[in-house]
């Protein structure tokens, strides 16, 4: 486990130094020369160093999301030899039944023109290897070191890294052969077991599939043509793969097959001629094999038209430019997944926790500790050394002013209205010189409609206070280890938020009502005096509440009413300040503290429980989680290339 840390980290540190000196520009150069294959081949190699090998498990894989190309063919059908001919090196098992019995994820690196080839395992990241037989050896004692001695097949992969000038940049999976029957040593599973491994790389969306059909047998018998066209059944993931072309029965010839004539795919199929057993048995040099393979198609006069695009190297090139193409079209979906993924995983590791005291006295420290750091985050947040806290000023500022000003006062101060409540206020006898009354009951009633916005302001103060309770929690790392704690910790805080908001609206909304209860004399006193106050005594009683007599009076009382809301724009925000904003910041968790004082051993331990069981489940998810982050450090950097 430890290993597979320190391989992680190490792979991690190898994105983030890369990555960090491609500008956006230079990325686009590294997608041009293949690079954009290498940053998901670090992803890859990450996941099988961390334990993510695309299994059925409880744990989120990534894995699976990433585009592959899985080579698929039945025992005897070339596929290794396609293989070798692609990378230019003899470095695969051989010999008869079931050589492959692991996936090997073969990551090819083109390197500087004249630097030496070499390879390298994952699990053996310190090694270089530049004898190839070396590296046939080394793949067989792994598969032994996974399987045993037995003939069993594993679904770990094995990372096989190789350099060379002669390649170019592309990811293959090597699969084991399928089979039809069992032999000496193999569990009677051993068929479909295979056939499974396959299905489950070559069902996903994201994997081009390699079908290698040998050409000397009949295309409807062939084991990968049978099992992509059950995955891939609109042929939009298969390329097709002819071997053994020149070993064709004489008068026969596969052009057919190389023009999708006898089975149509959506990329053309490509041939190629491998060595002969006898070639190999001679080491014959790889290069010479390639020249042997472009004369073949050149020369043949069946295959003359078709020459520019068979061989092995073609194939090469075709599988690589379709690689960065399936992964620039993937990207935006596996970003989304990463990000989603990080967040579920710290979600789950936040609430199992880590390891606390034993002791009473250490499990109220803890819990006082972890208050402690919560409630100084809640104070910087109002104190604007983390944002949220100009949100209260913006209600002062902007939203209760707009709130004011949208008071009309149509319905108060209406014509109808006015006379109706002069008239009330007079009773059975008219008033002599100002319906002083009338004045009264129509202010009260107008600044009544004040309370609205002067609520709705303690309202918008209390929903802030509450949402910076839930991001200082949130940026609380201890208390978010601890769902019991949280959750109680939460819960104080917006009880004491709820009391204030209680006091607070009590304390603003008497603001208002003291203006309704005391008018301010002087405003009237200083407003211009009129000859005929009470009308002009010529007139008939019966005109005493002309229009022009009633807009005066609700003149006079909308002056009054914007005087009194100037006042209060400035009182209701103290008021608030004072009675919230002051006091959530001095006492938020004070009553909670009180409490806490109280509890028992019993709770305290309640509020910090460890399940026992969460130990291993938590170093897994660290490990995942360590998998996720590295890649989203890669993926951010080459999304917004599409």
């Amino acid at each position: 486990m430890e290993k597979g840390f320190l391989t992680a980290r190490k792979i991690r540190g190898e994105l983030r130094t890369n990555l960090a000196r491609l500008s956006p520009a230079s990325i686009f150069a590294c997608q041009r020369n293949g690079e954009l294959i290498s940053l998901v081949n670090k992803i890859q190699r990450a996941c099988t160093a961390l334990g993510d090998h695309g299994e059925a498990s409880a744990l989120p894989t990534l894995w699976d999301s990433l585009p592959a190309i899985a080579v698929v063919g039945g025992q005897s059908s070339g596929k290794s030899s396609v293989l070798e001919s692609i990378v230019g090196k003899d470095f695969l098992p051989r010999g008869s039944g079931i050589v492959t019995r692991r996936p090997l994820v073969l990551q090819l690196h083109k390197s500087d023109e004249g630097s030496r080839e070499c390879a390298e395992f994952l699990h053996l990241q310190r090694k270089r290897f530049t004898d190839f037989s070396a590296v046939r050896k080394e793949i067989q004692d792994e598969t032994d070191r996974e399987t045993g001695q037995t003939k069993q097949i594993s679904s770990v992969p094995i990372h096989l890294s190789i350099y060379s000038p002669n390649v170019v940049n592309l990811t293959l999976v090597d699969l084991p052969g399928l089979t039809k029957v069992a032999v000496e040593g193999q569990p009677d599973t051993i068929v479909q077991d295979i056939e499974n491994m396959v299905r489950s790389y070559i069902e996903k969306p994201n994997c081009i599939i390699l079908a290698i059909s040998p050409a000397n047998q009949d295309l409807a018998t062939s084991d990968a043509i049978k099992i992509s066209r059950e995955v891939d059944p609109f042929r939009e993931r298969t390329i097709g793969v002819l071997t053994k072309i020149d070993l064709m029965d004489k008068g026969t010839d596969a052009v057919d097959i190389l023009e999708g004539k006898s089975y149509r795919l959506k990329f053309p199929w490509i041939g190629v001629v491998n060595r002969s057993q006898a070639d190999i048995n001679k080491n014959v040099d790889m290069i010479a094999a390639r020249r042997r393979e472009r004369e073949y198609f050149a020369s043949t006069p069946e295959y003359k038209h078709l020459a520019q695009r068979m061989g092995s190297e073609h194939l090469a090139k075709v599988l690589s430019k379709h690689l960065e193409t399936l992964i620039k079209s993937r990207i935006p979906g596996i970003q989304s997944l990463i990000n989603k993924k990080i967040a579920e995983l710290e979600t789950e590791l936040s609430r199992l926790g880590k390891p606390i005291a034993a002791d009473a006295g250490g499990k109220l420290y803890t819990i006082m500790e972890i208050c402690r750091l919560f409630d100084q985050n809640y104070r910087e947040h109002l104190d604007g050394v983390r944002s949220g806290g100009d949100k209260v000023y913006n209600v002062f500022d902007n939203q209760l002013p707009a709130a004011l000003q949208r008071l009309q006062f149509d319905k108060q101060l209406s014509m109808e209205n006015i006379r109706k409540l002069i008239t009330e206020a007079d009773g059975y006898q008219p008033h002599l010189i100002a319906p002083e009354q009338g004045y009264r009951r129509l202010i009260e009633s107008t600044l009544v409609t004040i309370r609205g916005p002067a609520e709705a302001s303690v309202d918008a103060i209390h929903s802030i206070l509450k949402d910076l309770v839930h991001k200082a929690m949130n940026e609380t790392p201890e208390l978010k280890q601890y769902p019991a704690l949280r959750t109680e910790v939460g819960n104080a805080a917006m009880e004491s938020l709820e009391r204030m908001r209680e006091q607070s609206k009590k304390a603003t909304l008497q603001l208002v009502d003291m203006e309704c209860c005391y008018l301010t004399v002087d405003f009237f006193r200083k407003l211009p005096q009129e000859v005929d106050k009470g009308g002009n005594p010529s007139q008939s009683i019966f005109d005493r509440y002309n229009e022009a007599y009633l807009r005066r009076i609700g003149t006079t009382v909308l002056s009054y009413v914007n005087a009194v809301c100037a006042g209060l724009r400035h009182s209701i925000p103290k008021s608030i300040v004072y009675c919230q904003v002051r006091e959530a910041r001095r006492s938020l968790l004070d009553f909670y503290y009180t409490e806490l004082g109280k509890l028992e051993q019993n709770r305290l331990s309640a509020l910090l429980n460890e399940d026992p069981a969460i130990m291993e489940r938590r170093s897994a998810l660290a490990k995942r989680l360590e998998l996720y982050r590295s890649a989203q450090a890669e993926i951010d950097t080459v999304a917004w290339a599409k």
